[in-house]
């Protein structure tokens, strides 16, 4: 086996939470065929407890801690720079001297960075074959928060949004291969970056349908005489906040003038404060940090997804569809997955959209729309199928 060098922003474990699935299933997928170096950072402190789990998937590994407030402070001297406060936030000499010293102790020729912001520390090695994960085109993420927001919130996001736009430039036209996690992501970024297009390409998601399967029976976690609707993610996630914020004031009245029995269940760690007021609203459940996400999904009537800000492909719909259990979209979270509207789930693209959508499923339960969403996971999400093509990058001469 030849050895491989991994830089990933957030330790990969547990694999079932945001946007650690896909580099927990990427680590578990080179490590089959390399002996794999990882260098990443812990900025969590219930995830320390993690890191055994992941070094026994290495050769080696460094776990770099990362405190966010001071991160956030620290990166603000990018602005005197003009340079990405995102590249700055992850910045840490520790782990460059480390990452220097596993490619010259291990001769390493290969490198894979996950996200743009560890691209920084394989800038030193251009003899060695370097393939980026970016996931989603972050830049383009900036841009639509700063759309979003007021001064001087939209000068910083829009400052933002140009210096990493600026480095994912030079990171793609740098190294060999640009991985995306959709199609359409890939395509937008072939639009930003045309000097880079013919390295540019993309690997979706997957799902572990077994561990993600409506064949497991799951204990309600709903009260008795509740029926719920559910929305699943992290929750200090500003998209995810924006969803619940406008789903809850601007379709859920509605829904519950109707059903009266209805709870609109908000189920992910972290809760801003914001997420954590909407609890006072009626027929909103806020749970914070819960153990396991799949009874929420398994018992719900109805799972919703309705993001007016998304990148890539939002793990939370196609974990619903492998549960069989009926997802209703809004046409940014649909971007990136293969579905057909009104086949694999229900698209909505306003509040009057999302009202019906949802109002129909809980009248009539339609057991086939979730049975033939699992069929579509089964059928285009597999991991190992998915992840080949970041192997096959890796090999090209």
């Amino acid at each position: 086996m030849e050895d491989l060098l991994l830089l990933i922003h957030r330790i990969p474990y547990p694999p079932n939470k945001g946007d650690k699935i896909r580099s927990y299933h990427l680590l578990k997928h080179l490590a089959q065929t390399y002996r794999v170096h990882l260098a990443t950072f812990v900025d969590d402190a219930n995830d320390w407890q993690h890191v055994p789990r992941v070094q026994a998937l290495c050769a080696s590994s460094h776990f770099a801690p990362l405190n966010p407030l001071l991160s956030r402070v620290r990166s603000l001297g990018a602005l005197l720079t003009n340079r990405s406060l995102s590249r700055d936030y992850y910045r840490n000499a520790a782990l460059r001297a480390w990452t220097a010293n596993a490619m010259q102790a291990h001769d390493i020729g290969r490198i894979v960075v996950f996200s743009s912001a560890m691209a920084q520390y394989a800038e030193a090695f251009p003899q060695a074959r370097r393939v980026v994960d970016f996931c989603d085109v972050d830049s383009d993420k900036w841009r639509q928060y700063a759309d979003q927001k007021s001064w001087p919130m939209n000068w910083l996001y829009r400052h933002e949004a140009r210096q990493l736009l600026a480095y994912e430039r030079t990171v793609a036209r740098d190294c060999d291969a640009s991985l995306f996690v959709s199609q359409p992501e890939a395509e937008l970024f072939r639009r930003l970056a045309p000097e880079s297009a013919a390295k540019i390409g993309f690997f979706n998601n997957g799902v572990d349908t077994e561990y993600f399967s409506p064949a497991r029976s799951y204990a309600s976690p709903y009260a008795a005489g509740e029926r719920a609707v559910v929305f699943t993610g992290a929750m200090d996630y500003w998209p995810n906040v924006d969803a619940v914020q406008w789903f809850a004031a601007d379709v859920m009245p509605h829904l519950l003038a109707r059903f009266a029995d209805l709870r609109f269940y908000i189920v992910g760690a972290r809760p801003s404060g914001a997420v954590q007021a909407l609890a006072r609203l009626p027929g909103v459940v806020v749970t914070g940090t819960v153990a396991d996400v799949r009874p929420y999904i398994a018992h719900a009537e109805v799972a919703v997804a309705p993001l007016r800000i998304a990148r890539g492909i939002q793990n939370k719909v196609l974990e619903a569809m492998a549960m069989a259990t009926p997802v209703v979209v809004s046409p940014q979270a649909l971007e990136g997955i293969d579905a057909i509207p009104g086949t694999d789930l229900v698209l909505a693209l306003d509040a009057a959209g999302f009202i019906a959508a949802v109002s129909a499923l809980l009248v009539v339960a339609d057991t086939t729309i979730g049975q033939v969403a699992r069929a579509k996971v089964e059928q285009s999400y597999s991991w190992p199928g998915n992840l080949a093509r970041i192997e096959a990058r890796l090999e090209c001469s």
